[in-house]
């Protein structure tokens, strides 16, 4: 088989990588090395069924010919993080509108299977109960631009689905959930890797807003096993599946796991919102999935527990 990955030297996209040359796959890379790092490819950069074009996905000619060559795409490119999304507003919305409208234009052109990744961010605001995927969205002010990156995400949902219910184009779309493990940077405001960082470096680990905030984090190697099954499985085309770990847990807990785990003697710092994002930034309170569909469909359900997971990180940085 062959396949395209967008955003393929990224984190997630280099384990997906990975994981598809180790079973056999052809696989085409594209990564214009934004967020993506060389480095993240360096255990296949030499594999002869590995091929690595550096560029934009918006470059509608080299994305012609790599489209035309393979039997899918997992379409991984985006701009991430809250760092990025507060500091290049229009980069992030023109990479991940018009780089998606753009991937399924061309996919459509040649019939070519599309998996999106698309992000838990399009809850939005919701914190009663852990999110399935009929839900309803809760999306703050236009104003605030904490929600540009869920706004576009959400705009790539409807495209394609639009693309599946009109032209017949198969499509499946993922909502990630804080996928974390080895080559996460915390360049971006990613959380673990930067508690685990500063744990590991003696500097203060610092808590945004009061901690009470909860997350649910998902194993790399997790998250990737579930994009392959469902790529292959027929029945997930045109539809939408949470891919996370139903297990969630507040920040400041988050960061006392990672004193201790560290044995660091790093103090924890709590640090206003406004402080490290500026005036009106917005957080969600809470982001833990619903993944009865999933599980339903191809059985799944995350292997790794949260302190395999933070261990994992650990390791990965003291290498």
């Amino acid at each position: 088989m062959r396949v395209l990955i967008t955003g393929g030297a990224g984190f997630i996209g280099s384990h997906l990588a990975e994981k598809l040359i180790d079973e056999g796959h052809e696989v085409f890379i594209i990564d214009n090395l934004w967020t993506g790092k060389l480095e993240n490819l360096k255990r296949i950069q030499d594999n002869e069924r590995c091929h690595l074009v550096i560029d934009t996905i918006l470059n509608e000619s080299v994305m012609n010919e790599l489209i035309f060559k393979v039997d899918h795409i997992y379409h991984l490119a985006a701009a991430v993080g809250v760092r990025n999304i507060m500091d290049n507003p229009v980069e992030t919305l023109e990479i991940n509108v018009k780089g998606t409208e753009t991937v399924l234009r061309l996919a459509n052109r040649f019939k070519k299977k599309v998996l999106i990744a698309s992000t838990s961010e399009i809850y939005g605001k919701h914190v009663d109960h852990s999110l399935k995927e009929d839900d309803n969205r809760v999306m703050g002010t236009v104003k605030k631009r904490r929600w540009a990156y869920a706004c576009s995400k959400t705009l790539d949902e409807f495209l394609a689905l639009a693309y599946f219910d009109e032209k017949k184009l198969p499509v499946v779309v993922t909502r990630l959930f804080n996928t974390v493990g080895p080559r996460q940077t915390g360049r971006y405001g990613m959380v673990l890797p930067n508690f685990v960082q500063s744990a590991l470096l003696g500097k203060p680990i610092t808590v945004f807003g009061d901690g009470t905030q909860s997350r649910s984090f998902t194993h790399v190697s997790d998250v990737t096993d579930a994009l392959i099954k469902l790529v292959n499985k027929q029945e997930a085309e045109g539809d939408v599946f949470n891919v996370g770990n139903d297990h969630e847990v507040s920040i400041k807990d988050l960061a006392h796991k990672v004193k201790e785990m560290t044995r660091s003697k790093s103090e924890i710092e709590y640090i206003p919102y406004e402080k490290a994002y500026g005036p009106g930034f917005e957080d969600m309170e809470r982001r833990c999935p619903n993944i009865d569909k999933i599980k339903g469909l191809i059985g799944f359900k995350p292997k790794h527990d949260l302190e395999s997971i933070i261990q994992s990180v650990i390791d990965y940085f003291k290498s």
